[in-house]
């Protein structure tokens, strides 16, 4: 036998010799690890399938919230539309209602001051019916509790006979929209008789 073929085998019964070796190891690995039962492995999955269960309940929740806050804006959105065009008006509205106040007293002062006033009269009348049909309502507080929310107090005059912190007058009268305030009324308040006197010298 030459010398190169002693060689071969002898490489041969070497590598022969690892491939068995590495078989045993990998045998005595799969006897040292413990085998995985059926029951651990029907949990884990008991346990994925319920993760994935509340990550679909969270998103379904998170879809709804998302859908009720675009029907809130889509009812806003309808409801008060008009708003800013309605603040645009209400200055027409003061104007005619100081039309009409003009003339009172003056009413025997000839026809054609009369007219005028009828003619302001039902053109304002028309206007605030038109208002009305989109939720526009006045607000004309005389006599009532002092509400800041849709009030703004212009100031505190002494009342004797009026209830405290109830309107005495307006100086302009508000208006809102479905609820809304568009423009609060500007009022005078009765001041308590029992409020601190404000010493004007100081």
């Amino acid at each position: 036998m030459s010398t190169d073929e002693k060689r071969n085998e002898q490489f041969t019964d070497e590598l022969q010799q690892a491939v068995d070796n590495a078989a045993e190891g990998n045998a005595e690995a799969a006897e040292a690890a413990p085998e995985s039962s059926p029951s651990a492995d029907l949990e884990a999955l008991q346990a994925k399938v319920q993760e994935f269960q509340e990550q679909v309940l969270r998103s379904q929740a998170e879809m709804q919230n998302v859908r009720r806050r675009a029907e809130n804006d889509v009812e806003k959105a309808h409801k008060f539309a008009v708003e800013k065009f309605v603040r645009e008006l209400l200055p027409v509205v003061d104007s005619l209602e100081k039309a009409v106040e003009s003339t009172e007293g003056h009413e025997s002062s000839g026809d054609l001051v009369a007219s005028i006033r009828q003619g302001v009269e039902l053109t304002l009348g028309m206007f605030l019916s038109g208002l009305k049909k989109f939720n526009v309502e006045r607000l004309d507080p005389v006599g009532e509790p002092f509400d800041p929310q849709y009030h703004e107090a212009m100031s505190m005059v002494p009342a004797p006979n009026t209830e405290p912190n109830s309107v005495v007058a307006v100086m302009q009268k508000g208006y809102v929209l479905n609820g809304r305030v568009v423009r609060p009324a500007m009022v005078m308040v009765a001041k308590p008789q029992d409020a601190p006197k404000i010493d004007e010298q100081a």
